[in-house]
């Protein structure tokens, strides 16, 4: 597999996610759901506001989505030859159901049409470029994987998370973490590193997970998370870490290799793509939003991309172009696992645009109504399933609205920040709405395969190494309800139980 596909599958998304696009020249922008954002033009206020408030799509429309996750859920399990070999062709068929609508029965169709397809190239270009950067890096322990090892990687992937995202730890990572324990390898390791690497652990930065990023382009201070999050952090990656530990003792020994290649107790191979690491890292920041004055290629030539994206696909050019060649052999390095994403979130950007109205109607008008509690079990409940980002702006919105204020104007979100008093007798101020709102929207992520773009990834990268991982289903009813759950629960009890 070339990376000419990903050129491929884009142009194919300009034409089937945006008909009608050439003539649409109304800049946009948006947010999406895995590790890169694009903005809102100040311009564009006014016609989101105008899409924000046409007509809700009707409820069958949301059924694509519904059919895609029952597909991703059963196929693997009970018709496995079809689907390896067909996925794209659902997800696309699905997506441009949803696609045709918007764009010919929909007022203001397009205007959402173009967001996404802006949300899916931003996310698209994050994350090939960080899948092959890492891919280039070769990183050898050598040392047999031990349960107080294995949780000294995790936790320290956990809060390299925080550094370069969800996705960048979890590429860099998954490997070296396998190799490790070769010979004793369990699916239960892959499922903990995807909880905390690929999820959890990217809860205290905004760099960590699209939710926070998009947060600080509103106005949260950058340092603001962290600084209110890090004790539930905490508790809540140690605790899954124990329970972890307690898997891996059980899991004994087994066959790992007692003789390391070198005297060093780790090797690192392919070193100048940390390079690439940082130059990805830094464009995360190259947005009209964050840099004023930064020119925007949206509003100036109408394209569904920034510079951002640009050199986010040229870096990944040339890392696999100039790429160590044992770094590549040694890390198995194929484009399939990127491939699957691609295709399969192409539909899910797609169908989930009609979910994701219904849940901000929904948001916009019994916000005023919730509680802590519900805010923070509504925003999880649906981070698991959607895209984490809208999901966590859409109940940003409503958490604001209950205390009159406007997350479109900065002052309000500055002061929502602050610390409001609620003008419900007895509720609590604001602080701990958007502390409920972000631990939610990151932590929850991990409950479902696509609950975060690099649980796929990484999942697909095990099947590739030969280990068992568990089907959708398995995922859920045997790791995710029964371990994450109830730590998320005394999570609530402890800190939300307002």
């Amino acid at each position: 597999m070339k990376p000419a596909f990903i050129v491929r599958l884009i142009l194919f998304a300009v034409l089937v996610i945006s008909p009608g696009f050439a003539e649409d020249k109304t800049p946009s922008g948006g947010q999406h759901a895995a590790g890169q954002v694009v903005s809102h033009a100040p311009e564009m206020q006014g016609e989101i506001a105008a899409e924000h408030h046409s007509p809700l799509p009707p409820m069958w429309l949301v059924a694509p989505f519904g059919i895609l996750l029952i597909m991703i859920a059963t196929g693997p399990l009970f018709y496995p030859h079809l689907w390896e070999h067909h996925y794209p062709k659902f997800a696309i068929a699905l997506g441009t159901i949803v696609a045709v609508y918007y764009g010919f029965l929909m007022d203001h169709g397009l205007i959402s049409l173009l967001h996404t397809l802006e949300e899916y190239i931003s996310f698209i270009a994050l994350l090939t470029a960080l899948f092959v950067a890492s891919g280039g890096i070769l990183i050898k322990f050598n040392s047999v994987g031990k349960p107080l090892l294995n949780a000294a990687i995790l936790l320290g992937g956990a809060v390299l998370s925080n550094f370069i995202g969800t996705t960048g730890a979890s590429m860099l990572l998954i490997r070296p973490f396998m190799r490790l324990n070769e010979g004793r390898l369990k699916p239960f390791h892959i499922i903990f590193f995807i909880f905390i690497v690929s999820n959890i652990g990217g809860g205290l930065t905004p760099i960590g997970d699209p939710p926070l990023f998009l947060g600080f382009l509103k106005g949260v201070p950058f340092f603001w998370v962290i600084g209110h999050v890090w004790h539930i952090w905490l508790v809540t990656v140690l605790a899954v870490i124990a329970v972890f530990v307690v898997f891996d003792y059980r899991a004994g020994h087994g066959k790992a290799n007692p003789n390391p290649s070198s005297g060093r107790t780790l090797e690192i191979h392919g070193s100048k793509n940390f390079i690439y690491l940082g130059i990805i890292i830094l464009s995360v920041f190259m947005d009209p939003a964050v840099i004023k004055g930064f020119p925007s290629l949206q509003e100036m030539f109408h394209v569904p991309f920034g510079i951002r994206e640009i050199i986010m696909f040229a870096v990944a050019y040339f890392a696999y172009r100039t790429g160590d060649k044992e770094a590549l052999r040694g890390n198995e390095f194929n484009f399939e696992p990127i491939k699957e994403v691609a295709f399969l979130f192409v539909g899910i950007f797609a169908t989930m645009i009609p979910a994701l109205q219904h849940i901000a109607a929904f948001a916009r008008e019994h916000g005023t109504d919730f509680t802590v509690t519900k805010f923070y079990w509504r925003t999880g409940a649906l981070s698991g399933v959607l895209d984490n980002a809208p999901t966590y702006l859409n109940f940003l919105a409503g958490s604001m609205g209950k205390f009159g204020l406007d997350i479109g104007s900065a002052e309000d979100v500055r002061q929502f920040v602050a610390g409001t008093a609620s003008p419900v007798p007895g509720d609590s101020n604001s602080v701990i709405y958007l502390v409920a709102i972000s631990v939610a929207a990151v932590f929850f992520g991990a409950m479902t395969y696509i609950g975060n773009a690099p649980n796929f990834m990484v999942k697909n990268i095990a099947e590739q190494a030969g280990v068992d991982v568990p089907s959708f289903l398995g995922y859920i009813f045997k790791y995710s309800l029964p371990i994450l759950l109830p730590i998320f629960f005394i999570v609530w009890w402890i800190f939300f139980n307002l």
